[in-house]
């Protein structure tokens, strides 16, 4: 199988994660997996994909037969086939899952991460499972060296190809705490609030305009 994109991985990502936090409403359309692409929450990085690129996205999965088209219902649907794809069983799917959709993570974020998709008795049970997925063949995680001053080593997936392993593992020990995934939300929460203030400027000099008055 090919290296995924990462908006692939982050469409996979999200049909696995739904399917088990929101039944009801999985399979999911493209509208749904567009949002689920898009959330700001437990999502690193935070991105902005179109239905478009999701569609494109989606038809890159199908061809991998990762993705297939749901049926039973007017509006077209998908589901994943993640688990018989890559030859792996539930508990894998969950640590691959979370990993695709937050980026690397410790063991025990990964145990905690997982809760809604799978439940696991401890930490070792979480490493032994993520050690299974290192041995295969081709490897599907792989631990990254521990960052200067962090106490654990992060895991980070693969079925994008190769990570660097100085990129996400390093950020947490690198700025006072804040994790990754907060760092990319406070980022996205900037330029949403500087969006607001152009909007709300060009707004203040219409109005002057049409008073006839000079905006200060």
């Amino acid at each position: 199988m090919r290296n995924l994109t990462p908006l692939e991985a982050r469409v996979l990502g999200v049909l696995v994660e739904k399917q088990h936090t929101v039944p009801d409403t999985y399979p999911l359309s493209v509208n749904a997996l567009t949002a689920g692409c898009n959330q700001k929450t437990a999502r690193f990085p935070v991105i902005e994909a179109t239905e478009a690129e999701v569609m494109t996205a989606v038809d890159g999965l199908k061809g991998l037969s990762l993705v297939f088209e749901g049926s039973g219902s007017r509006v077209v649907k998908f589901e994943h086939n993640m688990g018989r794809v890559l030859g792996v069983p539930g508990q894998a799917v969950a640590l691959l899952t979370v990993l695709m959709l937050r980026g690397p993570q410790t063991a025990a974020e990964l145990r905690l991460n997982c809760e809604r998709l799978h439940r696991f008795a401890d930490i070792s049970s979480v490493e032994g499972f993520l050690e299974e997925l290192a041995a295969k063949d081709p490897p599907r995680v792989v631990k990254l060296a521990r960052a200067p001053g962090s106490r654990e080593a992060r895991w980070a997936h693969l079925l994008c190809g190769e990570v660097a392993e100085a990129s996400a593992a390093a950020m947490l020990d690198g700025n006072g705490g804040v994790s990754a995934g907060e760092l990319a939300a406070l980022k996205a929460e900037q330029t949403r609030l500087a969006a607001e203030v152009d909007a709300l400027k060009a707004l203040v000099h219409r109005m002057a305009g049409e008073l006839g008055i000079e905006p200060q």
